[in-house]
């Protein structure tokens, strides 16, 4: 089991969200944090007492704020936002993300500054630990003010209603009655992007250093020229992920002897840029992916419901619009799919004889009688499509809600679901990549590879045997994929 993960509403990260959404790490809040959150508590309940006009606690929500809320039907109102927000639809979310939401949603309430009470984060940590986890539809949401929606459907199995009302109950847990702000409280935020954003940014990480072993082994299939990787190149263009992934490209081919096989009598003067370039390429994808963390990283750790709660003070902003974040997952759409147009273009050269460097057409043993790698790199170009129409930007597409109120809205579940798209799909289009280089190499033995290739080669081949004739791929790709995505190919795995 992963270490157990303390929340204290400043300290979580990416990694964090992965051991306990996918891995079940358990959950505990830091002591001092709850001391935080009865302070806020007491806050909100002073300005009640005094009379204070706090938008959603003693107002209608949106363009209902200038609707006056009496004491006495503090408790309803709140009750009323949870079931009206309860509206999402579509297919549910993955256990995973579910999670992922739970935790983040629990981490932003133990900072002090949501005015609730220990109850909430309290109730959100034992049912992870106790893996309670309510279904909540994937589609709904428009990232402000925050994922409404998917909150919501949250908040209702906690309060004990819902298809999910007696899950709760079920696992030995009692449903909470929400108090005045408590039910604003949980919904204004943007945990259900986030936490499929930090799900996602773990995930293309491990695929972009995965994406180099299959570069690499395309490479010796191919008879290309690891020159391009030489350090000199690219300590002239000192970007920082171009410099790694030539790094991780030379390392990969190291000691190769079908480098040495074709040193001096081949007449190519250049590879082509598919291959030439994978350190400029993968290395801006890289970059891409970076800057997406950085802001997914922050967000969360962000105070991001609204209003929000500071020494004595309870003011109104707008710290739950994920622009932030929606803007983060389709910059890292965009990259997804560069790396995944960047492999399509690395299979169609290893399958087309005019391109493979003496490779038989499309890797088949008796070509024309069979087909070989043919069909994959068609279903390789179809992902590349599929990618290319997902990576429009979400993040740009505002419609209007809540009476023109919310009038400037991210589209952050869209992005989120795109994201999570494009990297299935391009982690089948390296997983193609992986086997036809793999194939690849049968032909050019004994001549071994460079050590990382040869590794890289074994793990392939432990899922999935080399082609003899034609057979069904499918089950191949998907495995090799799975094995992407659990890390088996990446080269920097400890």
């Amino acid at each position: 089991m992963p270490a157990p993960v303390t929340l204290d509403g400043r300290s979580l990260s990416i990694q964090d969200v992965v051991a306990v959404a996918r891995h079940g790490a358990s959950v505990s809040i830091a002591p001092r944090a709850l001391d935080a959150v009865r302070a806020s508590r007491r806050t909100v309940e002073a300005a009640i007492a005094g009379g204070a006009t706090i938008y959603g606690v003693t107002t209608g929500f949106g363009k209902l704020a200038h609707v006056r809320i009496p004491p006495e039907r503090a408790r309803q109102l709140q009750l009323n936002l949870i079931r009206s927000h309860a509206s999402g639809v579509g297919d549910p979310l993955s256990e995973e993300a579910v999670r992922a939401m739970m935790l983040l949603r629990a981490n932003v309430l133990v900072r002090g500054t949501s005015g609730v009470r220990p109850a909430l984060p309290e109730l959100i940590v034992a049912m992870l630990n106790k893996r309670v986890h309510p279904r909540v539809p994937s589609q709904g949401s428009v990232g402000a003010s925050g994922d409404l929606a998917p909150l919501a459907h949250l908040a209702l199995a906690m309060i004990g209603e819902g298809e999910d009302g007696g899950a709760v109950q079920a696992r030995g847990l009692q449903p909470i009655a929400l108090e005045a702000k408590e039910g604003l409280a949980f919904v204004n935020g943007t945990q259900a992007q986030t936490g499929v954003a930090a799900l996602v940014i773990h995930d293309a990480w491990v695929l972009w250093r995965t994406a180099h072993a299959a570069a690499a082994m395309s490479l010796e299939a191919t008879r290309g020229t690891p020159e391009p990787f030489d350090p000199r190149i690219h300590e002239a263009r000192p970007h920082r992920f171009q410099q790694r992934s030539a790094a991780l490209l030379r390392e990969l081919l190291a000691d190769s002897q079908i480098r040495e096989s074709h040193r001096d009598n081949d007449p190519r003067v250049q590879d082509a840029y598919s291959l030439r370039c994978s350190p400029q390429v993968l290395g801006a994808v890289g970059e891409g992916m970076a800057f997406a963390e950085q802001l997914v990283a922050v967000e969360l750790n962000a105070a991001t419901d609204n209003p929000l709660v500071f020494d004595g003070a309870v003011l109104s902003g707008g710290n739950f619009h994920g622009q932030p974040v929606a803007l983060a997952l389709d910059v890292l759409g965009i990259a997804l799919a560069t790396l995944a147009g960047l492999a399509e273009r690395r299979i169609e050269r290893i399958v087309n004889p005019d391109l493979s460097s003496g490779l038989p057409a499309f890797l088949a043993g008796d070509p024309g009688m069979e087909s070989g790698f043919m069909t994959p790199q068609i279903a390789a170009a179809a992902l590349v499509a599929d990618c290319r129409i997902l990576a429009t930007p979400a993040s740009v597409q505002s419609v209007p809600t809540e009476g023109n109120q919310e009038d400037v809205v991210p589209m952050g579940m869209s992005a989120a679901w795109k994201a999570e798209r494009i990297l299935a799909n391009a982690t089948r289009i390296v997983a193609i990549e992986l086997l036809a280089a793999a194939q690849g190499l049968e032909y050019l033995k004994p001549l071994r590879p460079g050590r990382g290739v040869a590794e890289s080669y074994a793990a392939v081949r432990g899922a999935a045997p080399p082609l003899h004739g034609d057979r069904p791929l499918t089950a191949d790709i998907e495995r090799v994929a799975a094995g992407i995505r659990a890390g088996k190919f990446d080269p920097e795995a400890t």
